[in-house]
């Protein structure tokens, strides 16, 4: 129930509230603040069609008027309240002001009695002393660490509980959080820090218009308690009136009827929650017991795999050690006649220098012939191996590699069809391969051309051709793609072209295709696997399609600036869901200390806020001393370190982890894991008119990144 006691403007809960035509209230303080001067005798822009979206541009435009000219009130471009809301300076209340709702955005003009005119919401004041009197007793410290103190302090805006040193240690009274309103923990803020008795916030309201004089009837065609007075010669006095006490035992009899519905409501909720929960616990069992089957699998297929290596690596023993043999024998051999050939060679010189001429005679003709023989020993061959080094195995994986990397999980066809199977179904197609029967007249395998397959950035191009005709014409192809990661393979695209684009890929995988055609006999079989490899780093620029029309880009969609004084959006061309990826902005124009903000964020982000005040978007945000982590409106580790023109700002995003990281000036602020960072995510950028950046991509991760 916070946020409904809570004021939209200033974030605190209701102090004196007034009820505004559109149902909506605020504070009666606040609501001074949002008053604005309006041309003398025109109607606000918003009040002429109550549905008309609030648009901070008309406010820029009057601010360009001057105020001799005109008329027109100026006001503080970068003046906002603590939960984002435009707060205009105090200004002091004409006749041509208007008032308009920070909520539904309805402008209304004021008259001669100003705010007054507006009643007071006297119930909301009960209601909030009430609340404040059931959170006064015993409130400990929300910031301890352990043995939590007694809480001297409370922020309204962060709406958490601190004692002096935590509140002194993580809220310190500088900064942006310097806005934020501190109160006593056992303290009603309702009336200026005192609690204000029951019977003063029940007492009977008295009408706008007569002060003296207590609501008595009910206006059913201005839908408002009215006084006697009201009726006697009023405005009211032609209406269709009813008792007071009637019309509120009536709607609050309506009330009660539309909070048993919500009611309901709410109890099939909360069935439905405790189903979820029993699910999470069920998908949490079967999924420990599905991966304890998968792993006894894909165990068992590794066993068989081990064996089967164990008896090849037998066999290429036995042929290393039948080489070896050979190669030792015919080693010795060769050893043994080389020795007698170079001894009988040794014997034969000392024979020769001999002088002794009948001697020589006498042993010549038997040498001569044991020379010659020995000669003939060394015939042609066996000065030559035997065996080679190498070995005449070959080992053909290629198909068993095939099964692996189409290994998966069977489906059923009752279950999940793929578009092409549902029209195969109810055409009375033959899916050959489910089948298992060839068909003479199906479609051939395409053949991949891979001269004209490539990829770039995330994008890849695919192209094919059918090598033979086949008797039925071919009516189209099938290209699948699996998810980068050897997983299960999906349709990317069903036609009858031969060249294929798939954009939005992740980065830095490596991803299989295949394509397979198709005709009215049936659906033949598919090509050769081909992989591509998209690029390792991202390449991307600003996008002007998902921009704010506030931001104006240059320099190719490389460099962003804003027209407005309020914080605009843009995001980048690029979509990361997996993977860690790095890029820089490089601050150009930096003036009157803006708080631009860096991050990432989903497609559907708020465009007309600071990154970060929704809670689509995880940023940074960051002045010319310190910085701030946000997310969902909510701003934490504060870190010293600003930037200036010139500055260059980093940002790491590591989806394998689930964090960010910032770098200002190469000084690292993080990592912080965000909450809910899953899913897919681009570059994002919030500036006003006092910044320009430019983008830099296809960036590695820094070298001195540190884990923390």
């Amino acid at each position: 129930m916070d946020e409904e006691l809570k004021c939209p403007v200033c974030g605190s809960l209701f102090k004196d509230p007034i009820l505004l035509p559109c149902s909506h209230n605020v504070c009666l303080a606040c609501a001074r603040n949002i008053i604005v001067q309006t041309p003398e005798g025109e109607t606000p822009p918003h009040s002429r069609a109550s549905n008309s979206d609030y648009d901070y541009l008309d406010m820029d435009k009057m601010s360009m008027y001057s105020e001799t000219d005109s008329g027109y009130g100026s006001y503080t471009p970068c003046l906002k309240s603590p939960n984002g809301v435009r707060v205009f300076p105090p200004t002091l209340v004409h006749r041509h002001c208007s008032i308009t709702c920070p909520l539904c955005h309805r402008s209304v003009s004021l008259d001669e009695r100003g705010l007054r005119g507006f009643p007071r919401n006297r119930l909301l004041e009960a209601i909030v002393s009430r609340y404040q009197q059931s959170r006064s007793a015993n409130v400990k410290c929300q910031l301890c660490d352990r043995n939590p103190v007694d809480a001297t302090v409370m922020c309204e805006q962060c709406d958490v509980f601190y004692c002096t040193p935590c509140q002194q240690r993580c809220h310190p009274s500088r900064g942006p959080l310097a806005k934020h309103r501190l109160v006593p923990p056992t303290q009603s803020p309702v009336a200026g820090g005192q609690q204000m008795p029951a019977a003063t916030l029940r007492k009977q309201g008295t009408c706008a218009d007569h002060d003296t004089v207590n609501f008595s009837m009910y206006c059913v065609n201005c839908k408002t308690p009215v006084c006697m007075k009201c009726l006697e010669g009023g405005k009211h006095g032609s209406h269709d009136v009813k008792p007071l006490v009637a019309m509120w035992k009536q709607h609050k009899c309506q009330l009660s009827q539309a909070l048993n519905g919500v009611s309901d409501k709410a109890k099939d909720a909360k069935e439905f929650l405790v189903q979820l929960k029993n699910m999470l616990q069920q998908i949490q069992e079967n999924g420990v017991e599905f991966e304890a089957c998968l792993v006894a699998q894909c165990d068992a297929l590794i066993e068989a795999l081990t064996r089967q290596k164990a008896k090849l690596l037998t066999k290429v023993t036995k042929e290393r050690e039948y080489k070896l043999k050979v190669v030792r024998d015919q080693i010795t051999h060769c050893t043994i006649k080389l020795r007698q050939t170079t001894g009988m060679m040794e014997y034969c010189l000392e024979v020769i220098k001999e002088n002794d001429p009948s001697g020589f005679l006498q042993i010549s003709d038997a040498l001569i012939k044991r020379v010659t023989s020995s000669q003939d020993q060394w015939v042609k061959g066996a000065l030559e191996p035997k065996v080679g080094p190498e070995f005449d195995l070959t080992l053909n994986t290629d198909p068993l590699l095939q099964t692996i990397i189409q290994l998966d999980f069977v489906q059923s066809k009752d279950i999940q069809e793929t578009p092409l199977l549902k029209q195969m179904h109810a055409g009375g197609l033959k899916d050959t391969e489910s089948s298992g029967v060839e068909s003479a007249t199906v479609p051939p395998a395409p053949l991949l051309q891979l001269e004209k397959c490539c990829t770039r950035n995330n994008s890849a191009t695919l192209a094919w051709r059918v090598s033979v005709s086949p008797s039925n014409p071919i009516e189209g192809y099938v290209l699948e793609l699996d998810d980068g990661n050897g997983g299960q393979y999906r349709e990317v695209y069903v036609g009858k072209e031969t060249v294929c684009t798939v954009d939005g890929l992740h980065f830095n995988s490596s991803y299989n295709a295949r394509v397979k055609a198709y005709n009215s006999t049936g659906v033949g079989p598919y090509s050769k696997t081909v992989v591509l490899k998209t690029s390792d780093v991202a390449w991307f620029t600003f996008d002007p399609a998902s921009a704010h029309r506030d931001i104006v880009l240059t320099n190719e969609n490389q460099t962003v600036s804003c027209n407005s004084y309020d914080d605009r959006v843009v995001l980048g061309t690029a979509a990361f869901s997996k993977g860690v990826h790095y890029w820089e902005l490089i601050v150009d124009r930096y003036d009157n200390h803006p708080d631009p903000a860096f991050g990432v964020a989903r497609i559907n982000t708020m465009k007309d806020m600071m990154l970060g005040k929704d809670d689509k978007a995880w940023a940074m945000y960051v002045d010319n001393n310190r910085s701030w982590f946000m997310h969902n409106n909510s701003h934490t580790n504060r870190a010293e370190g600003g930037i200036s023109k010139g500055a260059t700002v980093g940002i790491l995003l590591d989806l394998n982890k689930h964090t960010v990281t910032f770098f200002i000036n190469k000084q690292q602020h993080g990592p912080v894991a965000f909450e809910n960072l899953e899913g897919v995510f681009m570059p994002a950028v919030s500036i006003n008119r006092n910044v320009q950046v430019t983008l830099l991509t296809g960036m590695e991760v820094p070298k001195n990144f540190k884990q923390q």
